[in-house]
């Protein structure tokens, strides 16, 4: 079992670090023939604490950075909306026209059958990747505030010179205050080419992951970030070879033995709206599969994983249960998916539903 601090003595459950941007999403148009978008916020670590607060009900706040104008000001009132803490928030003073910091915004296809989703961040110079230590006042967070968990991942930590630095001053504070620490790989190939590559993102992330309690992931994720190759997997199968990431996961925590919990998504994409989904998890030195979901059908994927995360971890932090954990998460994700925007729209009573395989018949 993962040793979890009581919630009497945290005023969070999860604390999260990451960018935080708006998502112009086109509905069922593609970006390049838009004439009106519909807005969300959305962040890969973010998700997961609005997941956790929105769905699972606990507590959760996110640290990031806004320039202080109005566009920074909706994508917090997005925040508030979802009910994540925004006190951790640090916000810079805006120039006038972006030259010194600014906003990120996210352009983003759904996919639909043979089309695949498609993301234009446009994202540089944003107040958020100009986060560097000392920016944060960590012992505040997690040595007087108190939190329970702390989450963050490989998109942040791509994002500037300075962001790993962070994610290393905020994970070490955590473990001193006996905080879990969790860290989504999240490999994306748009943030790293340009300033390194994969060899980059393996150095980063290898660096990072000796902190990590709780390192989540996809077959990419950790192939890409950590460098860990999976063997006899044919990406034309039908079926998902879960033998195949129980070797990965193995090789992983061998080599990483501070890894107490490595979970890991299994999607097999058929088409955009059609995608085999499950997930299983290492813990204790057993491996726990979620219930396999064949021929899923997703409207929107952007945000699955990251709400797979956030039902792993309310798995843990209600029942320190490994099996419980994964199902949560694999049923959230999955649930996450049949609605628009990077963020859950289902609550806890639906993703009990599905994990106990409840009917889809309407509900009158």
């Amino acid at each position: 079992m993962l040793t979890l601090k009581s919630p009497a003595d945290c005023r969070f459950d999860c604390v999260s670090l990451g960018e935080v941007m708006l998502r112009l999403d086109p509905g069922e148009g593609r970006v390049r023939c838009a004439r009106t978008f519909q807005v969300w916020e959305g962040g890969g670590e973010y998700n997961v604490s609005r997941g956790l607060r929105k769905c699972f009900g606990l507590r959760t706040a996110h640290v990031t950075a806004f320039a202080d104008n109005d566009v920074g000001r909706l994508t917090e009132d997005f925040m508030l909306q979802g009910g994540v803490d925004t006190g951790l928030v640090r916000w810079v003073p805006y120039d006038g026209i972006g030259r010194s910091v600014r906003n990120g915004l996210n352009f983003t296809e759904r996919g639909f059958g043979i089309r695949g989703a498609l993301g234009v961040p446009d994202r540089g110079n944003t107040a958020a990747s100009q986060l560097k230590p000392g920016d944060i006042d960590w012992e505040h967070v997690f040595g007087e505030l108190g939190a329970r968990w702390f989450h963050t991942g490989g998109i942040f930590a791509a994002l500037s010179d300075t962001t790993p630095e962070v994610v290393i001053e905020a994970v070490e504070a955590a473990h001193r205050h006996g905080t879990v620490v969790s860290y989504d790989l999240n490999y994306r190939p748009s943030l790293w080419k340009t300033i390194g590559g994969k060899a980059r993102a393996q150095e980063v992330n290898r660096w990072i992951a000796k902190y990590v309690d709780v390192m989540i992931g996809n077959e990419e994720d950790f192939t890409a970030s950590l460098g860990f190759e999976v063997e006899g997997v044919d990406e034309h199968l039908t079926s998902i070879p879960t033998a195949s990431f129980q070797r990965m996961i193995e090789r992983a925590v061998n080599e990483f033995p501070n890894f107490k919990v490595a979970a890991t998504t299994l999607r097999t994409v058929k088409t955009a709206t059609i995608n085999d989904w499950g997930a299983i998890l290492w813990h204790e030195g057993a491996f726990h599969e979620a219930v396999f979901r064949p021929g899923l059908e997703i409207m929107d994927r952007v945000g699955g994983g990251d709400s797979f995360a956030s039902g792993l971890i309310y798995g843990f932090l209600k029942h320190n249960d490994g099996a419980k954990a994964v199902n949560y998460g694999a049923a959230h994700g999955a649930l996450a998916m049949t609605t628009p925007g990077d963020t859950s729209m289902a609550n806890l009573a639906e993703v009990e539903k599905e994990m106990a395989g409840g009917s889809k018949r309407v509900e009158r």
